[in-house]
C-alpha cells in the first residue's frame, strides 16, 4: 500500500477522531501538512476514489471518516517500508511499535498476530 505522508496524516487523524469535516481535518493538520484548503479537500477526494475514507453529506458539508483498519493499515505500511526502504525481506518484529502513541496495547497485539501471519504466508510459499 502506497501512501502519501498528507493521506497518512489524515488517516491518523481520523482514526482519533471521526467523522471530520474537510475545515476540521485541514485546521486540524495545518501544524503539520503546510497546504492549502483546497489542496486538503482534493487529498480528501483522491483518499474516497482509493476507498480510504467514506464521503458522507450531512447539513451541505462532506463529512470523512476512515473506510481502514488502523492496525491492518499500519501493518502493510510498516511491511512495505520494510521491503522497499530497509531492504529486509523477513518478519518485522511487533516489538517496534511498542510505545507507540497512536497504537493501544490491544492493537500492538492485533499487530503482531498479522505480522506472524504474513510471516508464515511468505514461508509456505
Amino acid at each position: 500500500m502506497q501512501l502519501t505522508n498528507p493521506e497518512l496524516e489524515i488517516l491518523k487523524l481520523l482514526w482519533k477522531e471521526q467523522p471530520l469535516t474537510a475545515k476540521e481535518i485541514h485546521t486540524q493538520l495545518s501544524g503539520t501538512v503546510n497546504w492549502s484548503y483546497s489542496s486538503t479537500r482534493k487529498t480528501l477526494e483522491r483518499m474516497g476514489e482509493k476507498k480510504l475514507v467514506s464521503i458522507s453529506l450531512q447539513e451541505n458539508k462532506n463529512i470523512y471518516a476512515t473506510k481502514v483498519s488502523k492496525v491492518a493499515t499500519l501493518a502493510k505500511f510498516a511491511q512495505d517500508f520494510a521491503k522497499r526502504v530497509l531492504e529486509i525481506d523477513g518478519p518485522i518484529p511487533a516489538a517496534m511499535f511498542t510505545g507507540s502513541q497512536i497504537l493501544e496495547k490491544e492493537e500492538v497485539e492485533e499487530l503482531e498476530q498479522l505480522l506472524n501471519n504474513a510471516k508464515r504466508k511468505k514461508q509456505s510459499q
